[in-house]
């Protein structure tokens, strides 16, 4: 096992627990399913969303079925990834699978021991709400806009 390939799956491993650790706090030490909304400051508040879909609420899985089906899904997206990661050399496409990994995983713990995904994390500006959402869902966006950075703006080798 590469150096690279152990620092991103140590990184994965820190987002998920940093996941769990920010959905523990919010379920069961400040109980937001039950208090609704803390507003933190002008601009952001803890919300408490219940995600049965994807990311920014697509695709709504309001039955077993559904959110097996997106269980599955997000395994085999996530194997894919893993398989990726473990022949990735560049380390900044390393880390950025490994942050879409562990948020992967922080999300698939959800659905199984909820049924939908803790969300909680809410900008908002006057009458603008942005969407509410957690430490995993963050991490995939980053993950991913740092894959999309690498493959627009890193020089490409030739093949001729």
């Amino acid at each position: 096992m590469t150096k690279t390939l152990k620092q991103a799956l140590g990184l994965s491993l820190v987002i998920f627990i940093l996941d769990r650790l920010s959905k523990y706090w919010v379920l069961n030490i400040i109980d937001l399913p039950t208090v609704g909304r803390i507003d933190i400051l002008p601009f952001f508040s803890l919300t408490m969303v219940w995600n049965k879909g994807i990311s920014l609420g697509l695709f709504q899985a309001d039955d077993d079925v559904g959110r097996y089906f997106l269980i599955g899904l997000t395994a085999v997206i996530t194997v894919v990834l893993l398989v990726w990661l473990w022949k990735e050399t560049k380390l900044l496409v390393a880390f950025a699978l490994a942050m879409v990994i562990g948020g992967a995983l922080g999300n698939i713990w959800d659905r199984v021991h909820y049924g939908a995904v803790a969300d909680f994390l809410h900008f908002h500006v006057s009458n603008y709400s942005f969407y509410v959402f957690n430490v995993a869902d963050s991490a995939i966006s980053l993950g991913v806009v740092l894959m999309l950075w690498d493959a627009l703006l890193s020089p490409q080798k030739s093949t001729k």
